[in-house]
């Protein structure tokens, strides 16, 4: 055949199938009227407040239902296979918003082969629209009802009846309210074609029912992560020979990962981490060739790693074995079977002081994390030259020294985050690679200047830590030129005035504890976008400008520890996003500015609620730098980081403030922490402090208030610390537990106050007598003192053992000490959104 003929045979090939495609003579194929009549009744019978079904109706211009929004039909009978309303379109993060009352209607789509209602609501419950409706479709292959809300109702459907769908291949209930009673209809479901379940995000509380591995043997992928599972893997899992992925992170699995896990052929994807874990990872798991994925992270497995766990897993291309007490023992010449990708053995003891030899090996490996692995080496260019695909590098908490590798050159072209604080690094910080986007060098013996900044020409250097070092010198002035979004430099020893040019795209800004001087540059004033600016602890002066106000996403002021003087300008009103602002220790005077504090919104709410942006900014900070803030909290400094979102307080302590404090401080009910001290305040404390019930920490001390303590302070049930000596306060201190167990110093130096722990008041009937019958016996008292020595002795030997042992396994050992604080970070943040919920 000549090439014209072949040319003309494929035109009429193209064109026959096209012909073909549209139904063979030409005509479009329509939606069947049946079905179109199904959707409109549901139409009619939901309720849509986002419009979700808009482009759905029964006008000319929108008869044709396989044209409508999550409608999707056959090319050649018009049918409906695909009913996809589970997300709103370009709003991928919101729900739907479709309230459903029933899905009677969904028998008339009787070639249904997708449905997916994802993040809708029933008024039904999932029981009975699972076995009512879906599974009497017999066509149907994947159904996806996640993160849905249904009815608490208790169904009176045969569960044993009407489950005829014998095609279901895909059911992904996730985040759907489901609890452990679930399983009672879940496994009378007689679709033997299932081979990937979904129960995510769910409450099912208790041990992993045996019925998984009898009932459903065909599963190929089984995801029951935070669901709240308990116990262990069931011995019935050994019949799922064909289950490729096992996801069951964060849950609360206690027993030993079993040995028959090896015996699961089929396994490519097994993510137990976040778990309570014990006992050894067992060597079977290296008898999975088919693995391309072990994730057991954040676990609580001990003893050791030999080469027989992993000489077999040819196809690994993930391995996450970070935070657990596992001992590498590999010998030195080891080289493995498989090529990884992605590398995480954080927190664990790698055998030796050096780099690992094998790790050398992996030249395909893009993320690498070793940090708190107890390596005492140097970083040599030669190991990073062995791992040229490398993009992302955490050698943090280690004792690694020696000087900076350049990694300006070429070779290291694909590094876009280097994390390596916490070591013992030294010398002058060399150039760096333009790519970077994640730079941390924190924490080291870094000296010298930043003059890399400059020569190193990022492109987008969303974060730069370069805080607890021996940096010193001017700061550089061409940040205009660098897209940096969280900039901390605190604790060195930088020295001039703050450039101007700091002011262009930066979210948070840390100067703090340096040497700098002068005025804060106006250039800050273009930056509305900051969320927190911390200068403190530094050398400033001048007054505080008054374009801070212009800054009205600020939600974080630290100028404390400086020199700044005059008045507190009234422009700080418009901050009313402020959650922190510390103005202590500084040169303030004049009076605090009135009509002011009313304006804070988000001190003056109890339950404030976050805003949506301010989430995505702690989320963004916290990525790329567990975000910071040092304040006076409780009489003491603090650093605080992942709790930022829930820390509310005010501090203009140490300056010259005079005047009364204005009636609008006490109304802020959200506010935690108030401190007010060694300034020349006046008046009386506004019996409207009842109002502040979120009042944990309040220090009056040191001014000239008079009056009575308002009884309304005793309603305060969280208020921890209390300080209001040497002022002028008189009369009777208010009766009531919470005054009354404060040691008396808090009181001390207002010489017309007096009742507990005070001395009585006069007219006051005496106190009771501690002893009985007015006193004790000599042979008694004896014997009771004695007795209370032995008693307060014997606890603080406990006391002191016990505490010893625990600081002493957190000393001794590194990688434990790493993941505990962290594991407590992690603590605090979950019960801190968890009282914020209810």
């Amino acid at each position: 055949m000549d090439t014209k003929s072949l040319s003309m045979f494929v035109v009429v090939v193209v064109v026959s199938s096209i012909y073909n495609l549209k139904g063979g003579s030409g005509e479009v194929i329509q939606c069947i009227e049946r079905e179109r009549q199904a959707l409109l009744i549901f139409k009619q019978q939901v309720l849509d407040p986002n419009n979700s079904l808009s482009s759905w109706g029964s006008e000319e211009s929108k008869s044709e239902c396989c044209e409508w929004r999550g409608v999707v039909c056959s090319n050649t009978t018009g049918s409906v296979m695909r009913l996809d309303l589970g997300r709103i379109p370009n709003r991928p993060f919101d729900r739907n918003g479709l309230l459903i009352h029933n899905l009677d209607w969904l028998s008339d789509l009787s070639s249904l082969l997708v449905l997916d209602f994802g993040s809708s609501s029933f008024t039904q419950s999932l029981e009975t629209i699972m076995f009512r409706n879906i599974l009497t479709i017999s066509s149907l292959k994947e159904v996806y009802l996640r993160d849905c809300d249904f009815s608490r109702e208790t169904s009176s459907i045969d569960i044993y009846a009407n489950s005829t769908s014998a095609s279901l291949s895909v059911l992904d209930l996730s985040g759907a309210g489901l609890t452990s009673s679930a399983f009672r209809w879940l496994f009378n479901i007689s679709a033997t074609s299932l081979v990937s379940i979904d129960l995510s995000f769910n409450q099912l509380d208790g041990p992993i029912p045996d019925a998984f591995g009898q009932k459903f043997v065909f599963l190929e992928q089984l995801q029951l992560s935070y669901s709240r599972i308990g116990g262990g893997i069931p011995r019935s899992f050994q019949n799922l020979t064909s289950l490729k992925f096992l996801r069951m992170y964060n849950n609360n699995l206690t027993e030993p990962i079993p040995e028959f896990i090896g015996t699961m052929a089929s396994m490519e994807h097994l993510d137990l981490s976040h778990n309570p874990i014990t006992g050894p990872l067992p060597q079977s798991v290296g008898e999975l060739s088919k693995l391309e994925a072990l994730r057991v992270s954040f676990d609580s497995l001990e003893g050791e790693i030999s080469e027989s766990h992993l000489s077999n897993l040819r196809s690994l291309k993930i391995l996450d074995l970070s935070y657990n007490s596992l001992i590498f023992n590999f010998t030195h010449d080891w080289n493995p079977p498989f090529h990884l990708d992605y590398l995480n053995l954080a927190g664990c003891n790698l055998g030796g002081p050096r780099f690992p030899t094998w790790v050398y090996t992996q030249s395909n490996v893009s993320d690498l994390d070793l940090s708190a692995a107890n390596i005492s080496d140097e970083l040599h260019a030669g190991f990073l030259d062995s791992l040229p695909r490398l993009g992302s590098l955490n050698l943090s908490h280690n004792h690694i020294s020696g000087r900076l590798v350049d990694l300006s050159s070429s070779l290291f072209r694909n590094i876009y985050e280097l994390d390596v604080s916490f070591n013992d690094l030294t010398g002058i910080i060399p150039s760096l690679q333009s790519k970077l986007m994640r730079l941390n060098l924190s924490n080291n013996k870094f000296h010298g200047t930043i003059s890399f900044v400059c020569k190193s020409n990022f492109d987008k250097l969303y974060l730069l830590d370069l805080s607890n070092n021996q940096l010193s010198g001017k700061l550089p002035n061409c940040w205009e030129n660098i897209s940096t979004t969280i900039l901390s430099l605190s604790n060195n020893s930088f020295s001039g005035e703050i450039p101007n040019s700091l002011g262009f795209g930066i979210l948070a800004l840390y100067l703090d504890n340096n040497n700098l001087s002068g005025e804060l540059p106006s250039g800050l004033s273009n930056n509305t976008d900051l969320f927190i600016l911390d200068v403190g602890g530094n050398n400033l002066t001048g007054n505080i400008p008054k374009w801070i106000g212009e800054l009205g996403n600020l939600i974080n002021l630290n100028i404390r520890e400086n020199n700044f003087f005059g008045n507190i300008p009234p422009e700080i009103c418009y901050l009313t996003e402020i959650q922190v602002l510390d103005l202590s220790r500084n040169n303030l005077s004049g009076r605090i500015p009135p009509h002011c504090f009313k304006n804070f919104t988000y001190l003056a709410q109890k339950r404030s609620e976050i805003t949506k942006r301010k989430v995505l900014l702690y989320n963004f900070s916290n990525f790329l730098l567990q975000t910071r803030i040092v304040v006076q909290w409780k009489g003491q400094e603090h650093e605080y980081s992942n709790t930022l979102p829930f820390l509310r307080l005010i501090d203009l302590s140490s300056n010259t403030i005079e005047g009364n404090i204005p009636a609008e401080v006490f109304k802020l009910e959200g506010l935690r922490s108030l401190n007010l001290s060694r300034n020349h305040l006046t008046g009386n404390i506004n019996p409207e402090i009842q109002a502040m019930l979120s009042l944990e920490s309040l220090d009056f001390s040191k001014n000239q208030l008079y009056g009575e303590i308002p009884v309304g302070l005793t309603t305060l049930s969280s208020l921890g610390v209390l300080d209001l000596s040497d002022n002028n306060l008189s009369g009777k201190i208010p009766s009531g537990t919470q005054l009354q167990g404060f040691n008396a110093s808090v009181y001390a130096g207002n010489v017309g106050l007096c009742g507990d722990p005070l001395p009585s008041c006069p007219g006051d009937e005496p106190r009771p007598p501690s002893h009985h019958n007015g006193k004790l016996d000599n042979d008694e008292a004896y014997t009771n003192q004695s007795f209370i020595q032995e008693f307060f002795i014997s606890m603080m030997l406990g006391f002191i053992f016990g505490l010893w042992g625990l600081i002493g396994t957190l000393l001794l050992n590194k990688s434990w000490r790493y993941a505990y604080f962290n594991f407590l970070d992690r603590i605090c943040v979950r019960r801190l959104f968890f009282a914020r919920e209810h």
